[in-house]
């Protein structure tokens, strides 16, 4: 018999189904995909506020005297740069350049730090990080101790002050601030997100998330499922990691280099990195859309250039904000300029479409 792994349930699981979620398997977890609606969800957030169970990702705790420059070994950005209260998107890569995962790093003191991992890569990021420990360094999963919201758009931070302002602050911009709460429980707010619009992420104990939830909820946070979550950011051009990111793309391939810092003298990854800035890079992540209507477009839908497959969509879904079937998919860097005229096989039948700038949304 095949040994199934058990599903997750989040600390909000009951939460959700008495408000009607339609529940999903994603990464290992039991999750919300949608409660009224794809379309209606994203919207909300794009205009107001809505808010996600992210009680699935992965947080790390970091410290010891040497942990600054172990972080900076393993991972991509330079963590000497922030300050205390500060975060900033980072990659933990292979030897090979490929990504193993991306990733949020939060500085909380002068030694500890914060991690905020992807679901699907949480035990994997633990392992590879752990076989790399140094003595002195101190490595905590906290994941099975936490809860996870993110309240994303424009009304957000009025949300956060009507129900945590008495509390803590809300940081500013990719920051950091704890408190705790008067239940008795850390809590853990970052001013980040991964919708494109203002927003902060919540942790708290697993043991206070129904509480939080009702809280943010009752003061005007409408509840989103993972769909939404993933049309807004495929509007953004955020890459999503085992569809857009993967061991076998390097960070330079997938236009994230402005968050790899070169000048560092050594990290794991930079030898293959500096090889593809001398040799070129095989292929770029590019923006695509349809140029008629069509089909919504998924992953693993083939991309043809003069009649040729030149490769195939990574993620790709229709833009509730914009109307239109978009995606993104490794091409050819002669093909990935912005324009550029292709076709989409979408069941047998090919669809025009063209390169575009990333991102496809932009704020009015």
């Amino acid at each position: 018999m095949d040994d199934i792994s058990p599903i997750s349930l989040s600390p909000l699981h009951e939460t959700h189904l008495r408000a009607g979620a339609r529940m999903v398997p994603f990464a290992g977890w039991n999750m919300p995909v949608q409660y009224k609606g794809i379309t209606e969800e994203h919207l909300t957030v794009r205009r107001a506020c809505g808010i996600f169970d992210i009680s699935h990702m992965g947080q790390f705790r970091v410290g010891g005297p040497a942990s600054l420059d172990w972080l900076n070994s393993l991972l991509t950005n330079n963590n000497t740069r922030l300050g205390i209260g500060q975060g900033q998107y980072t990659l933990l890569l292979n030897e090979s350049g490929g990504v193993i995962d991306d990733l949020i790093l939060y500085r909380t003191r002068a030694s500890s730090w914060f991690l905020v991992v992807n679901a699907s890569k949480t035990a994997e990021d633990l392992a590879w990080m752990q076989a790399r420990l140094l003595p002195g360094i101190t490595l905590t999963d906290e994941s099975p101790h936490y809860a996870g919201m993110a309240i994303q758009g424009p009304a957000s931070a009025a949300v956060y002050q009507q129900v945590a302002g008495a509390h803590m602050e809300l940081p500013d911009r990719n920051g950091i601030a704890e408190f705790i709460s008067l239940r008795g429980g850390t809590c853990v707010v970052c001013r980040t997100g991964y919708t494109g619009e203002d927003g902060f992420e919540f942790f708290c104990e697993a043991e206070e998330a129904p509480y939080w939830w009702d809280e943010f909820t009752g003061h005007g946070a409408v509840p989103c499922g993972l769909g939404a979550r993933d049309t807004l950011r495929l509007e953004m051009g955020y890459p999503l990691n085992g569809n857009d990111l993967s061991t076998d793309r390097t960070p330079l391939e997938a236009g994230l280099g402005f968050f790899v810092d070169m000048a560092k003298p050594a990290f794991t990854g930079r030898e293959a990195l500096a090889a593809q800035k001398v040799h070129g890079l095989p292929s770029k992540l590019t923006g695509l859309r349809l140029t008629g209507k069509g089909p919504p477009l998924r992953a693993h839908y083939q991309v043809f250039a003069n009649n040729q497959p030149v490769g195939e969509l990574c993620s790709g879904g229709i833009s509730p904000s914009l109307g239109i079937g978009i995606a993104m998919a490794y091409l050819p860097p002669a093909l990935a300029t912005p324009g550029t005229a292709l076709e989409i096989d979408i069941r047998g039948k090919r669809h025009p479409a063209e390169t575009i700038k990333k991102p496809f949304y932009k704020k009015p």
